[in-house]
C-alpha cells in the first residue's frame, strides 16, 4: 500500500506564521488534512461516498516534527495507506522541504481513520469497494 502515494504542493499562507517566524506547529495538521483529502480523490475519486449515510472520521493523529517551515519554504506532502484494519487505516504523511532541488524530510505524521455509519452513529467494517479501492 505504501506505493499508492500522492504528492502534492502545499502554499503557505502568511497566517500559517507564528511569533516565531515559521509555521505554527498546529498548520502541520490541516496540511495532513488536505493530503488525506487529496488521496482519498485521486485513489477513490470514482467510489461515491454517500456523507450523511457512512464516512470515514478521525480518531487519532499524530505529528512528528524534525525542522521548522518557513513562509518563503517550498513544501510537498506525500501521503499514503499504511495500514489497513477491518474498520480502520492508518494514513501516513511526510512533509518535504525543496531547497534547491534538494528534498528534506522536515516532519513525518500519522492518522487513524475509522469508517462510521453517521445514521447508525457507530463505525462498520471497511467497505469492500472502499478497500479494493486502496488495494489496487
Amino acid at each position: 500500500m505504501k506505493d499508492l502515494r500522492t504528492r502534492i504542493p502545499i502554499q503557505i499562507r502568511f497566517n500559517d506564521i507564528d511569533l516565531a517566524g515559521h509555521v505554527n506547529n498546529a498548520i502541520y495538521i490541516t496540511y495532513f488534512e488536505l493530503a488525506r483529502v487529496a488521496y482519498i480523490n485521486e485513489f477513490m475519486g470514482d467510489v461515491k461516498i454517500d456523507w450523511k449515510e457512512e464516512g470515514l472520521i478521525l480518531a487519532k493523529i499524530e505529528m512528528n516534527y524534525k525542522m521548522p517551515v518557513f513562509l518563503e519554504d517550498t513544501i510537498v506532502i506525500e501521503t499514503w495507506v499504511s495500514r489497513m484494519g477491518t474498520k480502520s487505516l492508518d494514513m501516513s504523511c511526510s512533509i518535504i522541504k525543496i531547497e534547491k532541488g534538494v528534498e528534506t524530510e522536515v516532519a513525518t505524521g500519522m492518522a487513524v481513520i475509522v469508517c462510521f455509519n453517521y445514521k447508525t452513529n457507530q463505525t462498520i467494517v471497511i467497505p469492500e469497494r472502499w478497500r479494493n479501492k486502496i488495494r489496487k
